[in-house]
């Protein structure tokens, strides 16, 4: 986490209803001045309407907001200084960029030459200068979003909310508009969430990330945090790529656990979730297993599929027991129709009292 350690912007249990749908679900984050928080979840799971909340577009049935101990719960948009980038960038197709980045500004009272020069450094933020008189229909995607992001920045908020801003943007847009985002938000020191539902976005921008789901904080944390260390088999199942293996509980302490898996025994270096015999479910990263020569009480399967991913690839195993599994070895480690073994390599495998729908 960057900036002061002390809280910045804080929900307490936020909570919205629509109807019998609980949207957000008493929900509770904490950032610090400075730090880039990313929201991430499914799409329905709540994250563009705590940003709404965030913003004052929607009123919250429960709980608060508060920045430097203010509450601003009950402000207007306007009043709590939130810059807000949306998804569709919502820039006026009758205006020229330098009348939409305006906007903003001329609804706070700021009006001649003091509106023409925060325009123009606005712009200048986001490497636009000098395109004020363009019009919105003559840029290209990626410059929209510019346009969109230097209109949030002109009234220099104390927060910056940001949903879903490259969703819009190709696939080859995507990787550099983020690299600019993120510099500049790091380099002029706002407190930033970012809504996403893509993983690689939220680890790329975010220091922390915060994963939702039905309203609810799952976990927050580094993306080093909630890769090594899920709290749940959702958050194990939602970050990174993983495989999901029914397994039962041999014996195991608080340190480590082995379970049967099939008609094979590994041993987790984990909590044992429950006493022996119990059920538990094992998810297992691609990067925590590794080929053997198929042999009597292991774990056997089928090679079904491999796909070439540079120096590794990623192979597709069909157990004898029915379960897909996926890892990740050398190209030549197998082919396809290979009837191979599995075993556990190292970290990467996590163990849960149970399945999760």
């Amino acid at each position: 986490m960057r900036g002061e350690r002390d809280s910045f912007l804080e929900l307490e249990r936020l909570t919205r209803r629509f109807g019998e749908v609980v949207a957000v679900d008493a929900l509770s984050l904490s950032l610090a001045r400075g730090e880039i928080l990313a929201l991430l979840g499914p799409s329905g799971s709540g994250k563009t309407t705590t940003l709404r909340l965030l913003a004052g577009f929607e009123a919250p049935d429960a709980g608060r907001i508060l920045v430097r101990g203010q509450d601003v719960t009950r402000l207007s948009p306007v009043s709590r200084r939130f810059g807000m980038v949306f998804q569709h960038y919502a820039l006026f197709p009758h205006l020229d960029v330098g009348r939409n980045v305006a906007f903003g500004l001329e609804s706070l009272g700021v009006r001649g030459l003091e509106l023409d020069r925060r325009v123009t450094e606005s712009l200048a933020l986001v490497d636009l200068a000098g395109y004020e008189r363009r019009g919105v229909g003559e840029l290209s995607g990626g410059q929209q979003q510019r346009v969109a992001l230097a209109r949030a920045l002109a009234p220099e908020p104390q927060v910056l909310l940001l949903d879903e801003p490259l969703s819009n943007l190709d696939p080859s847009l995507r990787e550099r508009t983020r690299r600019e985002i993120r510099a500049l938000v790091r380099r002029l020191d706002i407190t930033s969430i970012i809504v996403t539902h893509e993983q690689e976005e939220a680890f790329d921008l975010g220091d922390r990330i915060a994963v939702i789901r039905q309203g609810r904080l799952a976990q927050v944390g580094t993306p080093d945090e909630l890769y090594q260390s899920p709290a749940s088999a959702f958050v194990a199942g939602f970050v990174g790529r993983s495989s999901r293996l029914d397994a039962r509980v041999v014996a195991g302490d608080a340190r480590r656990c082995t379970v049967r898996v099939e008609t094979a025994e590994w041993t987790v270096d984990a909590p044992a979730p429950g006493p022996a015999g119990v059920a538990v479910l094992l998810l297992a990263r691609p990067e925590a297993l590794r080929f053997t020569a198929p042999a009597a009480g292991g774990l056997t399967g089928q090679v079904t599929d491999r796909r070439f991913s540079g120096a590794l690839a990623f192979f597709t195993v069909r157990t004898e027991g029915g379960t897909t599994v996926e890892l990740s070895a050398a190209p030549d480690a197998a082919a396809v129709g290979d009837r191979i073994g599995l075993a556990p390599s190292g970290p990467g495998l996590h163990l849960f009292a149970g399945p999760e729908s």
